[in-house]
Formats: structure tokens, sequence, C-alpha cells
């Protein structure tokens, strides 16, 4: 691989024009290059020039390993490589999180991970239980601190351009930065646990820079508690929860609610914070605890009672501190609020006017908060420019398209290039076929958004068995979500906020369930929409455009374009494979359309 002598950006695979311009700037001091990384569970890595944040991509997308865990090397050097750069052109390496609980590699078998929590109360846990509580806990971690770095050292990067920031203010500088920047709003963060702490409350003060008021330690963690319940379930702890919140509304009222006040007997909420109540061991302990509460507990119910319990204590959270601030408007990251019904009754708050949750705002994100926080303390807040859209992946090339639709024409499939492919793919669906959309850059996080996405016509209800059954071979139970143009949303969503919905993260009651029926969720026909504008992503929506000319109706179902327990497709080669391993028909492919 060539390299420039004096800036030392990669040569190859960037235009002479475009690498001229970089280097430039590189030279004249006009670019600050931050790279944020995140290396724990799900990893990733995100790249953000003058405070434009230029891409992000999880270590999975490349590894094909779901939830891969650990430092995020492949991502890294494929974002360097898509903007000219090399590793000692970043000005600063950003690590999210002081502490570090996982060791580089793949998450492990499914086994070990649901019997983790089981272990934990074994006597031989004992002694690791107490050296969380000395200095032992700092030591370890400052070990471990020089391996963490390694990787990035190993480039001849300075030692003094690595650094690291609390876990739960990179939670925070993604939900203050990633809408734009206010006074008067109430910061909160939420998940399992990250430096000791699951949660946070934050104020701006005189200068704009967050405060932290309120802390609440790990031990206390209801984030914790899901994953536990998770693992009680048989299912995969930091994987599977969002199983348990779909298996949630099929639960009976009164069944949940019994369940819900075990959950409430374990927790005390005093004056904004809480603790656990007596008797209950630390979080991440207290599995033979949980079962033996619940031990003959139906298993809707166990759902149905983790998810009324969690939307009534965050709910009763959220609402003391509004109404101690006198504010109106919340700011909300952290892996708890991935839950999008406990955010809708978030919403429903009387006390709260306006509300944003980052998107996808489990750790993955916390790349993006871990460089906006380097930004800020070294004065540069504000040049942070508000997330947009989230398509923040590396576009595939012409070649590989062209490789993957030379595949897809070995395997039989039938190949061609439409001269509209957007109409094309709007009659395919207004026959009631489903596609899979696969174009541009990929989306960042969870929730796929048009670009990697599988589609059908929402008003039909079957399709989410024949997707379920033919395609995705997931659990029956869990509901699928709909894409909405934003011109007609208000016919679909009853949203009396007007709280803005480009990114899945919200639930809200429908509107004209039947046209949408496919894409809503079951029990009470509520739906988690993706609110599409003509300016965020063109294509996608000349699709819905298209359909809607057809079917009358402004919406598509739209789920992620991937077999269950696998990553979201990222390169054209894996979803063409994706669709010959599957019950999957047509594929939009960039510019071809393949039919099987």
């Amino acid at each position: 691989m060539l390299r420039d002598r004096d800036s030392g950006v990669r040569l190859s695979n960037v235009s002479s024009g475009r690498r001229v311009l970089f280097v430039s700037q590189l030279r004249g001091g006009q670019t600050m290059l931050i790279c944020g990384i995140h290396d724990g569970h799900n990893a990733a890595a995100c790249l953000v020039r003058d405070g434009q944040l230029v891409s992000a991509v999880q270590e999975e997308r490349i590894t094909r390993i779901k939830n891969w865990t650990g430092f995020p090397a492949l991502s890294i050097e494929a974002q360097l490589n898509a903007i000219g750069a090399g590793w000692r052109d970043v000005d600063a390496y950003v690590f999210a999180g002081h502490e570090h609980y996982y060791l580089p590699g793949t998450p492990g078998d499914r086994a070990s991970q649901i019997v983790a929590y089981k272990e934990k109360t074994s006597l031989g846990q004992y002694p690791r239980r107490w050296a969380r509580h000395t200095p032992l806990r700092s030591l370890t971690h400052a070990h471990r601190w020089s391996r963490r770095t390694g990787p990035v050292l190993a480039h001849r990067v300075a030692p003094g351009a690595v650094s690291k920031i609390e876990h739960h203010r990179c939670h925070a500088m993604t939900a203050y930065y990633g809408a734009r920047s206010r006074p008067d709003v109430l910061v909160m963060t939420l998940d399992g646990a990250g430096d000791g702490l699951c949660a946070t409350v934050a104020v701006p003060d005189e200068s704009g820079v967050l405060r932290r008021i309120v802390a609440v330690e790990e031990q206390h963690s209801i984030g914790i508690l899901w994953a536990l319940l998770t693992s009680l379930m048989g299912m995969v702890p930091n994987e599977h929860e969002y199983k348990m919140m779909g298996m949630a509304p099929y639960a009976a009222l009164n069944a949940a609610r019994d369940t819900a006040d075990i959950f409430h007997s374990g927790f005390k909420m005093e004056k904004g914070s809480w603790r656990r109540a007596n008797g209950l061991p630390e979080a991440m302990y207290a599995y033979n605890y949980w079962r033996d509460r619940l031990e003959f507990k139906r298993f809707d119910a166990i759902c149905g009672g983790l998810q009324l319990f969690t939307e009534e204590f965050v709910c009763n959270w959220i609402r003391y501190w509004l109404k101690r601030s006198g504010l109106k408007s919340v700011r909300l990251s952290g892996g708890v609020f991935m839950n999008v019904k406990m955010n809708k009754a978030i919403m429903e708050l009387s006390e709260l006017r306006e509300m944003f949750v980052f998107p996808s705002c489990g750790d993955e994100t916390n790349c993006i908060g871990a460089a906006w926080a380097h930004l800020e303390d070294h004065g540069q807040s504000r040049s942070i420019r508000p997330v947009g859209p989230l398509y923040l992946g590396l576009p595939p090339s012409c070649a590989d398209y062209e490789h993957a639709a030379s595949t897809a024409n070995a395997a039989q499939c039938t190949v061609c290039r439409p001269d509209d492919i957007s109409e094309e793919v709007a009659s395919l669906l207004s026959r009631g076929e489903i596609v899979a959309r696969f174009a541009d850059r990929e989306e960042f996080g969870a929730r796929a958004l048009g670009n990697r996405s599988i589609l059908a016509d929402p008003s039909r209800a079957h399709v989410v068995k024949s997707i379920n059954r033919a395609i995705k071979s997931r659990d029956f139970w869990m509901p699928f979500a709909c894409s909405i143009m934003e011109e007609v949303a208000d016919a679909f969503v009853h949203n009396p906020k007007g709280l803005s919905a480009p990114y899945m993260i919200m639930t809200f009651d429908a509107r004209d369930a039947n046209k949408i029926i496919a894409g809503c969720h079951p029990e009470d026909l509520s739906v988690r929409p993706q609110i599409v504008t003509r300016e965020w992503n063109t294509e996608y929506y000349r699709i819905m455009s298209a359909f809607r000319d057809k079917t009358g109706v402004g919406a598509l179902l739209n789920t992620s374009f991937n077999l269950h327990g696998e990553p979201i497709v990222s390169r054209p080669a894996e979803a063409v494979d994706v669709l010959l391993r599957s019950g999957l028909r047509h594929l939009c492919l960039g510019p071809y359309l393949i039919a099987k």
C-alpha cells in the first residue's frame, strides 16, 4: 500500500482530486479528525471531522459475527481507507469507557452466556465480588487500558493522541448533541452498567456544558435486571431482550400486574434516584433471588410484568426530574431506551412537551459520544453538528455490485437492470411480493431504514407469516415496523406532540391501522415508524411514492435485511447470499433487480 511521504495518507482507492484536498487540509491545519471507539459488546467506530459525523461502522457488519466484541480494527481501517487517510492522520483516538470488561474476540457460545448470571451467585465468585469494591478494581482496569490501546499504538500513533471518556458521559453526549443543543433540556442516561453506573441525570450550565446532578450505581441496575431475566428465560442476555419486550403484550393484564409488583418490591425510589431494597443482592448477582420469586410464573407474565414495571419505574423517575427542574424537554440515551414501548409511555407524560431519543442508543453509539466529548473538552462543542440521516456506513463500489449480480446470475437467478428500478420495485410490492432492498450507504445501529431492508405491502397481514417463516426465521410473536412518507404521517400515526420520528425509536398509536396492519404491534395496534423524507433518502422515497400512486398507501412494511441471528447484510455479496439461502424471491441490488 503506497503512502504520501509527508502525510501518510493512503493512496489506493482514492481519486487524485480527493487525495489532494484531504492532504492540503491536513497540512493547513484546517481539519480535526477524531476516531471514536467502542471496544466492548457490539463494537463500533466512527470518524468525526470538524464536528461532522463522517461515518460509523459496527464491527459485526464486517466480521459477520453478531454483536462482535473487542477492538473494532476492521471498522477503523475501512473508514480510514474510504477517506484516503492513514492511522497517523487521525488527531485523536477516543475510547468510550474508562473500564473494560470484555476480552477481544467473539461474544462466546450461547450456553455460556445464558448461565453467566447463575454462575455469579456461586461461592467461587465471592472474592471477585469483594474485589469490585476495593482499589483492585481500578488497578485491574488500569492494566487493561494498556491492552486496549495496543492496537492503536501498534500503528505508530503517538500515545498522547489516545484518550478515554467515561461511559455514561458518552451516552449523555449523544443525547445532548444528537439534537441541536439548547439550555432548557434534561439529559438522562439509563443502561445495564458502565464505569460503575447504570443511570445519570444532567443539565447544561450557563456555558452550555452538561453538568451531572445525579448518578445511580450499577448495583441497583434495572438494565441488568433485563439481561438477567433474559438469561433466566433461556435466551441470550445483551441480545434477546427485545424478544421479552415483544412477548409482553400477550400477557394477561392481571398476571402482568402481579409480576410487576414483585419487581417494584426490589427497588426504592427516593428523591430522583433509587436503590435496591433490603435483601436484594447487587444486580449482577441476583439470579437466584429473582428465580426463586418467579419460578412458578408463566413466561408471558414475566415478560409482561417486567415491561410494565419498567414503564412505570422509568416514567416515575423522569416525571420527578421534570417537576423538580421545571423543564419540559428531555434528551435520552442508553440501552434501556431501546425499549420503544417504554418510550411511548414517556412521551405521553403530561409534564413533557419535547423528547429526543438518540437513535440506536445502545453502547455501539458511544463511539460517537466519545468523539463529541473530546470536542467539548477542547472547547469545540460549537462545531458539533446534530445527527441527521443514519446512513453512515461505507458505499459499495460498482465492481461489488457487478460481482454480486454475476453470482446471482450463475445461480440461475434472473438479473436485469431496469430504466426505473424504483417503479419496478413499487410494482412488485403492489402485487403483494416481498422485496429486499440493498442500496447506497448502510444504516448504523440496530434499525434498517430502507437501505438494508426487506419491504412489503403493510396492508396485507399475511406477509408477516411469510417473512417470519420463509425469510427471517424468527419468533412468530415479534412485530414489524413501518416506513411512512412524511406528508401522510398524520393519517397513520397519532402524534399529538409533533415529535420527530425518523429512526424507529419511538412508538405511537396507529390511525387507520388496517392500511398498515402488518407493520403494527398486533396486541395494541401501535406502530414504530420511520418517517421518511425525500431529503434524507431520495431513492427510497421514490419507491414509496410510486407504491402510493399504485395502492393509495404511503407506507411500507420495513424489517432488517438479515437472517435471524446474523448481522444486517453489509456488502452486495452478502445480500445475494441471503437471497439464495432464504425464501426471498426478489432483490433490489443497487441498479440491479434480481428474481429467484
